[in-house]
């Protein structure tokens, strides 16, 4: 990874995120009650970012043996919520939340290098969840909603898999670079949220 420079980087991550918080989608609009409307729900700007920066933080900060338990936290928490959603529970403004769920997992991984202790951020983890989660249930049409919710939490674990892959390769291949590596990204995914929540 030589050949890249530290700017070139920080270049390539930021135009990556503007574009995705350009394609930002709320949660009100489209179907829930198909399978591959289920799937293709998370790659909204909101969740993709929040769902891969919990893998992400899961591998540079819980012990090698323990990266699961952010994940499974998410979906625990984004599954008993959506149940709590589907039932009439809800909060005030809502989705301008869960635009602010993003820059929480940005302060994350920018103090993942400072070792948050892990119950505490798995407790932050499950609330950005259950912020999530209330919206799904909200949503519930009064049937195909089991399918809906199969979609959604496969693309979930996909994405999760996917920023715990890019922590795990951060830990094993650039770990020397990987505070300011972890800095950049938690401070571009704070912004991107930021924006995000500015536009609702």
């Amino acid at each position: 990874m030589r050949f890249l420079s530290q700017k070139s980087l920080r270049t390539a991550a930021l135009l990556s995120l503007l574009a995705t918080a350009g394609a930002a989608q709320a949660h009100t609009g489209h179907g829930t009650s198909s399978l591959f409307e289920g799937l293709t729900h998370p790659l909204g700007a909101d969740h993709l970012l929040a769902m891969v920066a919990v893998g992400l933080w899961s591998a540079t900060a819980l012990p090698a043996g323990k990266v699961w338990q952010g994940p499974a936290t998410f979906m625990l928490a984004l599954v008993a919520s959506a149940t709590l959603g589907m039932l009439g529970l809800s909060v005030p403004f809502l989705e301008p939340l869960i635009a602010l769920s993003v820059v929480l997992f940005g302060a994350l991984l920018v103090m993942s290098p400072l070792q948050v202790p892990a119950t505490l951020g798995l407790g932050l983890v499950a609330a950005a969840a259950s912020l999530h989660g209330l919206a799904h249930g909200a949503e519930a049409p009064v049937s195909g909603f089991a399918t809906y919710a199969v979609g959604f939490l496969l693309t979930t674990a996909v994405l999760h898999a996917t920023g715990a892959a890019a922590g795990l390769g951060l830990r094993r291949y650039l770990a020397r670079q990987s505070d300011w590596l972890l800095a950049t990204a938690g401070g571009l995914l704070g912004g991107a949220g930021l924006v995000m929540a500015a536009s609702l």
